[in-house]
């Protein structure tokens, strides 16, 4: 499009940028010893020169203040553990956002467990649905909105799957999941049988993203082992003593691949579209275009084996081709304990890379991607191995919270081991922003929070308060859930919601180059990412000191191209053209 184009986009945006409900009847308006040990996959060294003003040295502008008491937001995920090891209490929490009821505000979508043993649902405690009354506020409305979810839950995937406005939530559990219809009333009717995802396996995180171009969401399901924790295998040490089960001495259950057939249905067709790996054990999945052809991939994190990285052929077939573009083990070839996914652009090559917690003393993988030469584990090279060495991470994600340019990395740690005689399994949560080259913890000055352990399970971000910024929230295992409002100072930024009409109404599967200065900076709208939670469906840039006019390139998810230019420092709504 030439400049009579990009006018008019501008003029659209500007009309629909006042922030509300996008509805039926509107639209809303260890430095160089880590360096040398990088070795195997590292095929090149990822490099970044622009610096901005606040990425010299520890990084101060970074501040995260805990809101939950003042939010009045109360829960706590129980998992229900008697001294039993049993693994089923080891891996749920997780939650998403959403504007459910079209006021404007982004409410959230929070799991809860029980007691994992019981026959008899009745008695276990619900998940829960918090209404943003005001922004300063919340309210515990599930009742109201007719949502009883009392299975032993683990994730949650929110999107608007039928395109009618409204956002709807789908929830894995230990046993069938449910898929709960937004009736944009501020109720919900749970569907998950009619619409054939009521997947009855022991399932985790999930991935919304339109896999076979047809402009409507399908949903990919991760799935884990087969284990019933009403008669679970025994596992004992030494001493006679219940401990934990290995996940690799169980059976692995299949992932699930859902595709929406457009009548309010779906079918499972991940054996058809070969979206099936040997011994899987999937936590995490985050659904993207890797390799810049226009087609959403899938890559999901295996527990214990090597990981995948589906790859679409443009036809809606898949073939994992993780080990081809070193994604699937470590530099060291070692298989790992995935658990959670980030997806961005760190080193602005213009694709998207992949960071990947793991279990205790396997340190997490940060895979740079180099486009047709693949992936390179950048972990020691960027001092990210030795920092994650003693942590066991779940739950991660990438965000410029300062608007610097440059991203930071929020991971959630805990260890799984709960058997009576094992040490506490809490960790301290983790921070790092990226300096150019490497990566700094800021743990200790970004919030008091990151000095406290728990069992950290699902990371997700949203801006709740409306300010322009994303806001973290951080399930944990027996501790309360904890919301971090960012209060970090900006420099100049940009928040972009993608409203589809011929595409999927959020946009997901889109990607956005927004060019100022003499940098562009690539985001896209991923489905999945970090551990059992949804994202806010929405992407913020930061620009650092430039405050020039923005240029903008949106690729839709079927491929054309929308390109307007905006001023930096608001929040705007993009309505496809087509």
């Amino acid at each position: 499009m030439l400049m009579t184009d990009s006018v008019r986009g501008l003029i659209i945006v500007l009309i629909v940028a006042q922030i509300g409900c996008i509805s039926r009847k509107s639209i809303e308006n260890a430095e160089s010893r880590e360096t040398k040990e990088s070795i195997g996959f590292d095929i090149d060294v990822a490099t970044f020169s622009r610096q901005s003003s606040q990425s010299i040295g520890l990084d101060t502008s970074i501040r995260l203040t805990q809101m939950q008491q003042e939010m009045q937001l109360s829960h706590v995920y129980e998992n229900g553990q008697q001294g039993r090891a049993l693994l089923v209490e080891t891996i749920g929490g997780g939650g998403g956002w959403l504007d459910y009821d079209c006021d404007g505000r982004l409410d959230l979508y929070l799991n809860q467990g029980g007691d994992p043993t019981q026959h008899n649902v009745d008695s276990q405690p619900l998940d829960q649905l918090f209404h943003n009354r005001d922004r300063s506020t919340v309210v515990a409305v599930a009742a109201a909105a007719r949502i009883v979810e009392p299975f032993y839950s683990q994730g949650v995937g929110i999107a608007d799957y039928d395109n009618d406005g409204f956002d709807d939530i789908y929830v894995t559990n230990v046993g069938r999941n449910t898929l709960w219809q937004n009736c944009g009333d501020g109720t919900f009717v749970e569907i998950a049988q009619a619409a054939g995802v009521d997947d009855p396996r022991w399932s985790t995180s999930v991935a919304w993203a339109d896999l076979d171009h047809d402009s409507d969401l399908d949903l990919y399901v991760c799935n884990y082992c087969n284990y019933d924790p009403r008669f679970p295998k025994a596992c004992k040490d030494s001493g006679g003593f219940d401990i934990l089960c290995n996940p690799a001495g169980l059976e692995p259950w299949p992932d699930a691949c859902f595709i929406n057939l457009g009548d309010g249905t779906f079918a499972d067709e991940a054996v058809q579209r070969g979206l099936i790996g040997p011994n899987n054990r999937s936590l995490g999945v985050a659904a993207a275009d890797f390799n810049n052809d226009g087609w959403i991939d899938l890559y999901v994190a295996n527990d214990t084996t090597e990981n995948f990285l589906f790859v679409n052929d443009g036809n809606g077939h898949f073939t994992d081709e993780a080990p081809l573009r070193g994604c699937a083990v470590d530099r060291m070839g070692a298989t790992q304990g995935s658990m959670g996914v980030a997806v961005a652009d760190y080193d602005q090559n213009g694709y998207l890379d992949i960071y990947c917690t793991h279990y205790f003393e396997e340190s997490n993988t940060l895979y740079a991607n180099f486009g047709e030469r693949g992936f390179s584990d950048q972990t020691a090279a960027t001092g990210l191995h030795l920092p994650t060495l003693t942590s066991l991470g779940f739950g991660t994600v990438f965000s410029d919270l300062n608007a610097d340019g440059l991203p930071e990395l929020i991971i959630a740690n805990g260890h799984v081991n709960n058997a009576r005689r094992a040490p506490d399994p809490r960790m301290r949560p983790q921070m790092f922003a990226f300096a150019g080259n490497t990566w700094t913890s800021i743990a200790e000055q970004a919030a008091d929070f990151f000095s406290i352990p728990s069992m950290g399970r699902g990371v997700s971000l949203g801006d709740y308060d409306s300010d322009g910024d994303l806001d973290v929230v951080v399930v944990n295992e027996n501790d309360p859930t904890v919301l971090l409002r960012n209060d970090s100072a900006r420099e100049n930024w940009l928040q972009i919601r993608l409203l589809g009409r011929e595409s999927n109404r959020a946009g997901i599967g889109s990607t956005i180059v927004a060019s100022v200065g003499d940098s562009r900076f690539l985001q896209q709208l991923c489905g999945g990412t970090s551990f059992a939670v949804s994202n806010e469906p929405v992407l913020c840039f930061g620009f650092g000191g430039v405050a020039d006019e923005v240029a903008l390139e949106v690729r839709w998810p079927d491929g054309h191209i929308q390109k307007l230019q905006t001023p930096p420092n608001r929040k705007l709504t993009i309505l496809e053209e087509f």
